[in-house]
């Protein structure tokens, strides 16, 4: 899309989701959730996610392996049964955890006719609903692949929106609405270094309850960095 001359650009909001919109790891806590409904052994589980979640720091994460390790629960137990366990989980976890902060930031975003969208590395199974709890109709997660019965395959389909992935999601996104990142004005919050390549693309760059790296590198930058919690 190019603009004419003087053309008022369309202001787009992107929001990661863990640690910046809520104050948790939603993968994670849905992990601990099936342990404690002894759908997979706790030991083995926090050896696995332990592992993994170092690789995430050291920005090595195998996504398409993590992806499978973290649906094997509602794989074996079908997606009749965990769509009810997630309705639990969002009545006894997530809504308890989301900050008024958090969503007077969305509204307020939304009231100024910006375009919000929530862009995580997080599968769509489980933050499909934490979505629609802030009201975001626009969610660009990890997509599961799913069979003709509609059960998980544990496989992603397309491209995982992670580190570089989130830029090419975004700009799919934008291309289905006739856009591209020339004719926006885009703000991105987030807590993580491993978004620093969608960070560094948007007009906007929110450093939001960072980590300490991403931190350092906003102070160093000039970036805004939020305290959402």
């Amino acid at each position: 899309m190019t603009l004419t001359p003087g053309a008022k650009k369309q202001r787009v909001a992107l929001f990661d989701l863990d640690h910046t919109l809520i104050p948790f790891d939603s993968d994670y806590e849905w992990g601990e959730f099936t342990i404690a409904l002894g759908w997979c052994d706790a030991s083995d589980f926090k050896r696995r996610n332990t592992e993994f979640f170092a690789d995430y720091q050291a920005g090595t994460l195998d996504i398409h392996a993590y992806v499978r390790f973290a649906t094997q629960a509602i794989r074996d137990h079908g997606a009749i049964k965990s769509i009810a366990a997630h309705a639990s989980f969002m009545r006894e976890i997530v809504q308890k955890g989301i900050h008024p902060a958090a969503l007077a930031l969305v509204r307020q975003h939304q009231a100024a006719g910006d375009v919000v969208a929530i862009v995580t590395a997080t599968n769509d199974f489980v933050t499909r609903p934490i979505a629609d709890v802030f009201g975001v109709d626009e969610l660009i997660a990890v997509e599961l692949e799913r069979d003709a019965s509609g059960e998980p395959t544990g496989q992603i389909r397309g491209i995982p929106s992670f580190r570089e992935g989130k830029v090419a999601r975004v700009q799919q996104w934008l291309a289905k609405r006739k856009l591209d990142w020339d004719s926006v004005e885009s703000t991105f919050y987030s807590d993580s270094m491993n978004d620093l390549p969608l960070l560094e693309k948007v007009t906007h760059p929110v450093a939001t309850n960072p980590d300490a790296r991403l931190r350092a590198l906003a102070t160093e930058r000039g970036w805004r960095i939020l305290e959402l919690f």
